[in-house]
């Protein structure tokens, strides 16, 4: 089976000092900012990472009732 979850990535325009804002619009707090939007977008990709990272308590909780999910980006 190959599924894919797919995500959005939404730019704000750059603010008065030219940062770009970009969050994950599925995931609440998967929020960065760049100085262009590649940048942007590329950090925006490590927090969506950093707020989906198990933690090690609940992965010790969750043994036997839970199995990995590998996500595809796609660009």
């Amino acid at each position: 089976m190959n599924e894919h979850l797919r995500m959005t990535i939404v730019f704000e325009e750059p603010d008065d000092k030219g940062w770009i804002v970009a969050r994950v619009l599925e995931v609440p707090g998967a929020i960065s900012q760049g100085r262009t939007r590649q940048e942007a977008r590329e950090n925006v990709l490590d927090a969506l990472k950093v707020v989906l990272a198990p933690d090690d308590r609940e992965d010790i909780a969750l043994r036997g009732r839970s199995e990995p999910l590998d996500l595809t980006v796609v660009r």
